[in-house]
C-alpha cells in the first residue's frame, strides 16, 4: 500500500520524563496522549507549559546581547544626527522584501532622509552588487543598512568603503571566513556571537535592531510591534525553526495579521482569497509566493511598495499587478516542471541516479528553485536545476531530509563560480562548459554521502493514538500548540486495527473520503486523502489497516466535527518500523 517510511519520535522513557508526564496530567488536566507530545516538545513543567502556551513579548532576548549591536545603535544614531543619507538594502525574496518594508517602513516614521533598494535578480544577482554601491554613491547615501545578505560581501563592502559609504549588516546566513569591513556586523550565527537563539530571519535581525535602537532612544517598542504582521510573513516564508524568539515573533505577528494588518498585507490577503484565520501553512504557500513573485518575473520593488503602500487604494493596485506576476510564475513553473520529469523519464542513467542535476538554457531563473522541490515531490533525492544567464549556468538546489546539499555542493566547488546557502536549499552558477563535469561530480559526492533510507519518503509521526482519546477538549489544546512549523509541526498520529465503515467515496477522481474505526472503539471518524484514490483499490471493510493522520476540525453550515486528515494508509503488518 505504502512506499514511506514511518518514523517515530522518541516517547519519554526515563524516570524523570515519566514522572513530567503524570505531573502534567495532573497539573494541565490532559489525557497522557497529550501529555506525552509536550514532553516530547521538552515541556516538562508546568511553567513551562504556560509559556509555551501562552507565548508573550517580554520573552524576546535583550537585542545588546547580539555581537556589534551597540556599534550598529551608535553608527545609525550617528547617522540621523548628522542627517546623513541612509540606504536600506534587501533581497528580492520574502525575506528580503518584508526586511525593508519593515526597516524603512519603521524608521521613515522618526527619520526622512532615506531610501530602499532591491537588486534586480536577473541583472545584479544575489546579495549586494557593484550596481548597487554605484547608485548609493551617486546619489550620495553614506550609510547602506544591509538585510538578509551581505555577510559574504567581502569585496563588495570593500568597494562602497573607498566610495565613502559604510554598512551595518543585518544577515542570518552562515558567515565565510572573513567578515566584512562593516561598522557593524549582525548575525546570530557568527561564531563570536553569544546571542542565545540563532534562528532568527534576516527580517528578524532587521527587527533587533530597531528594538535596540527603540531602546537607546526611549522609544515606545509597542510602535515596532505595528510591523510584527511583516515579521511573521518572514518568518514562515523562509522557512526556519518556530520554536524560541522566533516562535514569540510568529504568535503575535499571526495575531496582528488577523486582527490589524498593514494595508499591503490586507490587499494581499484579499487577493490571495482567505475569509478565515490564516496560519503558517496560509502564509507559506498563500503569501509568500505572491510577494516571492514580483521578483522572480519582473522586480522585487513591487513587493516593497505594496508592503509599504500607505492607503487602500494603492495596495489593491499594487497586489493585482503582483497577483498577475504569480500568475505567470504558475504557468512557467507547471510547463517547466513538466519538462524536467520529461527529461528525468527519458533518461535511464538520470532516472538510476541518486541526484537530480537537470540543465535547458530557456527556463525561466525565477522559478527553477520551485521545480526543483518539484521534482523532490516525484523523485524523492537532492536536486539542481540549471538555466542559463549572462553567459553562466545559474542553478538552484533543494535536497531531502537529513541530507546537507550545502555541503554537497561544496565539495563540487572546484567546478564553480560561486555558490551559497543552507543545508536544505542553495543558489550556484559555473561555466557553461562545466555542467556535465559537475553533474558526474555531484552524483559521485550523494551516491558516497546519502543513506539509502534518505531517498526513500518520510513521515515522522509523534505518537500512537487510540481514537477513543480524540475528543473536542484534545483537539483544542492541539491547537493552542500553534503556530506550526519547523521544529514545532502540527502533530502527527498514527493508529492501528483500523476498519473502513461503508464504502470508499472517490472526490474529483483522485481524493479519497471515507468513514474509519478503530477495534474496540465506538469512535467514528470521517478521513480524508488527498490524492490517495489509489488506496481505495486495497482497502476492504474486513481487513485491518494502519493510517497516519493529523487531526483537524470541519466546519460545515455552521457545524462542526473533528475529521482525520490521513498522510498515509498501510497494512496494518508493516504500519510499525
Amino acid at each position: 500500500m505504502s512506499e514511506k517510511r514511518w518514523i517515530y519520535r522518541p516517547v519519554p522513557e526515563s524516570a524523570e520524563e515519566l514522572q513530567a508526564v503524570e505531573n502534567l496530567i495532573r497539573e494541565l488536566k490532559v489525557n497522557p496522549f497529550m501529555a506525552t507530545l509536550l514532553v516530547q516538545r521538552g515541556v516538562h513543567t508546568f511553567d513551562q507549559a504556560r509559556t509555551y502556551f501562552r507565548p508573550e513579548l517580554p520573552h524576546l532576548h535583550d537585542p545588546f546581547l547580539m555581537q556589534d549591536m551597540e556599534k550598529a545603535v551608535q553608527r545609525l544614531q550617528m547617522a540621523i544626527v548628522r542627517n546623513e543619507k541612509i540606504l536600506v538594502y534587501g533581497d528580492y525574496d520574502v525575506d528580503g522584501t518584508t526586511s525593508v518594508a519593515l526597516f524603512y517602513g519603521f524608521l521613515r516614521t522618526i527619520y526622512s532622509n532615506l531610501d530602499y533598494y532591491i537588486p534586480d535578480r536577473y541583472k545584479e544577482g544575489y546579495g549586494i552588487s557593484t550596481q548597487g554601491i554605484e547608485w548609493a554613491a551617486e546619489n550620495g547615501f553614506t550609510l547602506i543598512v544591509s538585510l538578509d545578505c551581505g555577510i559574504k560581501s567581502v569585496d563588495r563592502v570593500d568597494e562602497a568603503w573607498e566610495k565613502g559609504i559604510e554598512f551595518i549588516i543585518c544577515d542570518h546566513h552562515r558567515p565565510g571566513a572573513e567578515l566584512p569591513r562593516a561598522a557593524a556586523v549582525l548575525d546570530p550565527k557568527r561564531s563570536d556571537c553569544a546571542y542565545p537563539y540563532k534562528e532568527l530571519t534576516g527580517c528578524g535581525v532587521g527587527f533587533k535592531l530597531l528594538q535596540a535602537f527603540c531602546l537607546f532612544k526611549g522609544i515606545p517598542v509597542e510602535r515596532l510591534f505595528d510591523y510584527l504582521d511583516l515579521l511573521a510573513i518572514s518568518i514562515a516564508s523562509d522557512i526556519v525553526p518556530i520554536v524560541g524568539e522566533n516562535r514569540v515573533l510568529a504568535y503575535y505577528g499571526l495575531k496582528k495579521l488577523n486582527s490589524s494588518p498593514g494595508f499591503g498585507v490586507q490587499a494581499l490577503i484579499k487577493i490571495a482569497g482567505f475569509s478565515s484565520s490564516l496560519d503558517i501553512t496560509n502564509v507559506v504557500f498563500g503569501l509568500g509566493p505572491r510577494i516571492n513573485a514580483a521578483g522572480r518575473i519582473k522586480h522585487a520593488k513591487a513587493a516593497v511598495q505594496l508592503l509599504l503602500a500607505e492607503s487602500e487604494e494603492a495596495a489593491t493596485d499594487f497586489a493585482f499587478e503582483i497577483n498577475e506576476h504569480n500568475n505567470s510564475r504558475r504557468q512557467y513553473d507547471t510547463s517547466i516542471t513538466e519538462q524536467a520529469l520529461a527529461m528525468i523519464q527519458g533518461d535511464e542513467w538520470l532516472l538510476n541516479a541518486k541526484s537530480t542535476v537537470l540543465f535547458n538554457n530557456t527556463w525561466h531563473k525565477g522559478v527553477i528553485g520551485i521545480v526543483a522541490s518539484r521534482c523532490i515531490e516525484k523523485y524523492h533525492r537532492p536536486t539542481i536545476i540549471l538555466t542559463e544567464s549572462h553567459n553562466r549556468a545559474a542553478g538552484s538546489a533543494r535536497s531531502v531530509p537529513g541530507f546537507d546539499v550545502y555541503e554537497a555542493i561544496e565539495e563540487c566547488s572546484d567546478l564553480l563560480e560561486q555558490f551559497g546557502g543552507h543545508t536544505f536549499a542553495a543558489g550556484l552558477t559555473l561555466k557553461l562548459e562545466n555542467i556535465k563535469a559537475f553533474q558526474q561530480k555531484f552524483e559521485e559526492v550523494v551516491t558516497r554521502r546519502i543513506q539509502d533510507e534518505q531517498l526513500i519518503p518520510m513521515i515522522e509521526i509523534d505518537l500512537q493514538l487510540d481514537f477513543d482519546a480524540i475528543d473536542q477538549k484534545f483537539y483544542n489544546v492541539l491547537k493552542q500548540m500553534s503556530p506550526f512549523g519547523p521544529q514545532n509541526m502540527a502533530p502527527v498520529f498514527s493508529t492501528s486495527e483500523v476498519y473502513m465503515v461503508g464504502e470508499p467515496y472517490i472526490m474529483k477522481e483522485k481524493h479519497l473520503k471515507m468513514t474509519v474505526q478503530q477495534a474496540g472503539s465506538y469512535q467514528r471518524f470521517t478521513a480524508i486523502g488527498f490524492n490517495m484514490a489509489h488506496h481505495a483499490l486495497f482497502l476492504r471493510r474486513d481487513q485491518p489497516f494502519a493510517i497516519c493522520y493529523q487531526v483537524e476540525e470541519n466546519n460545515y453550515n455552521g457545524n462542526k466535527s473533528l475529521q482525520l486528515y490521513l498522510k498515509d494508509i498501510k497494512a496494518t503488518a508493516g504500519a510499525e518500523q
